[in-house]
């Protein structure tokens, strides 16, 4: 059991190392939502979270061939000889 303490303005628990551990709540954003029977404390999902870096690393590891760069320049509104 805890109850609330006044943290300047503000009020705060303070939450027992072996629940954190239980609820896997540990160096996690955390994020609250109301509920009828009171608060809801859990981690914050962020699927993405370091994506972009991911992203722009994988893009630079792969070196382009002549071909593939070929691919990359190639206009895109070019119908020029096309048929339809």
């Amino acid at each position: 059991m805890t109850t609330l303490i006044r943290i300047g303005n503000s009020q705060g628990i303070r939450i027992p190392k072996a629940i954190i551990k239980q609820a896997k709540l540990g160096d996690k954003e955390l994020e609250f939502e109301v509920i009828d029977e009171g608060l809801l404390i859990k981690p914050l999902k962020t699927p993405r979270k370091g994506w972009k870096e991911q992203f722009e690393q994988a893009g630079t590891a792969h070196v382009l061939n002549e071909e593939e760069q070929e691919w990359l320049e190639a206009p895109l509104d070019d119908n020029e000889g096309w048929e339809w």
